[in-house]
């Protein structure tokens, strides 16, 4: 039987009421700069049962100027950034590397919420990476000394003996260095919340940073 991907899409509803709750926001009560505002919004998510709120969509470009997408973890906010990781030999390392700027994107729809955060990136001290990756599971240490993240792969047996083995090093050697492990932070110049309302009247407060601090604006939905 052939699905009908036009047919299933007409067939789904946004915010539904039964597992949505689109909360009221009013800006002008919105704090002076974003960081405690997004620290609030992901206590909020968390409380409200999203499921796996600290994902995000983390976007980059290459050398070329062409956009690259994808799922990663948030590893902390503070006043130095938003952070994620991964090896700067991958794909996303590589592109963060020659071109040092990225935008972030978090979808919390159990509140019908939206933070877009964009700015440019940083790579911290290879201790402070470390310890990034020394501070998760046994598992994170695993998959990161199985390595080679974006290469070509030969097969799926190739990954399961060298994940194998590097299961059984992470078990043995809970602080084995990754070099390549990297932890990143963007900075933020301009981070954006988006609050769904049922009637589309949504509200979208912006914050911008200039030399004199952040400018709060809103934008049209």
């Amino acid at each position: 039987m052939t699905t009908d991907l036009h047919e299933l899409l007409r067939s789904l509803r946004v915010w539904d009421p039964e597992v949505t709750e689109l909360r009221p926001f009013d800006p002008a009560g919105a704090p002076a700069e974003p960081l405690s505002l997004f620290t609030a919004w992901f206590a909020e998510a968390v409380a409200a049962g999203q499921k796996e709120p600290h994902t995000m969509s983390l976007a980059t470009a290459d050398a070329d100027g062409h956009p690259d997408v994808r799922i990663v973890m948030l590893h902390g906010a503070d006043a130095d950034g938003w952070a994620f990781a991964t090896h700067a030999t991958s794909r996303k390392g590589g592109q963060l590397a020659a071109r040092p700027y990225a935008a972030l994107a978090f979808y919390w729809p159990v509140l019908g919420r939206q933070v877009r955060v964009r700015g440019p990136v940083t790579a911290a001290p290879a201790a402070e990476s470390q310890g990034d990756l020394h501070a998760r599971s046994t598992g994170a240490l695993a998959a990161a000394l199985t390595g080679r993240q974006s290469e070509v792969l030969g097969s799926v047996e190739e990954l399961a003996r060298e994940s194998e083995a590097a299961w059984a090093r992470a078990q043995q050697e809970p602080d084995a260095p990754v070099p390549s492990w990297t932890l990143y932070r963007l900075r933020p110049d301009e981070v954006e919340f988006f609050q769904g309302d049922e009637q589309r009247r949504h509200v979208r407060l912006n914050y911008r940073y200039n030399k004199s601090g952040w400018i709060r604006e809103l934008l049209w939905p």
